[in-house]
């Protein structure tokens, strides 16, 4: 059975930092494109950060130079730096396994940025 568990979220500050973690099981991070989404209220889900199998990573332009996407294989964990978090990071964050034909998602974290 797959499992993802995502853990590190909280209430941070404007500016401040934070580190997501996401521990797999039924997977190997090594064999899985790996990958962070975040969803804010009433807008769609969307991709925040993702690492291929051969350890290609991938950000949006939006958000190039204020995350880090990185994973211990083996300790199955997946991890998404923040840095200089602004209110707009606000949103739930997903952890996603996917390989042809296979996808599956953890239950989300919930990050808020507010003073």
């Amino acid at each position: 059975q797959v499992q993802l568990v995502e853990s590190g979220g909280g209430l941070v500050q404007p500016g401040g930092s934070l580190r997501l973690s996401c521990s797999a099981s039924g997977v190997s991070t090594s064999l899985y494109a790996m990958g962070w989404y975040r969803q804010a209220p009433g807008k769609q889900r969307e991709l925040v950060a993702r690492v291929t199998e051969g350890g290609m990573t991938n950000y949006p332009d939006s958000l190039k130079g204020r995350v880090t996407i990185s994973r211990d294989d083996a300790k199955n964990l997946l991890y998404l730096h923040m840095n200089n978090l602004k209110p707009d990071d606000t949103a739930i964050y997903y952890c996603r396994a996917d390989r042809i034909g296979q996808i599956y998602w953890g239950q989300g974290t919930q990050v808020t940025v507010s003073s």
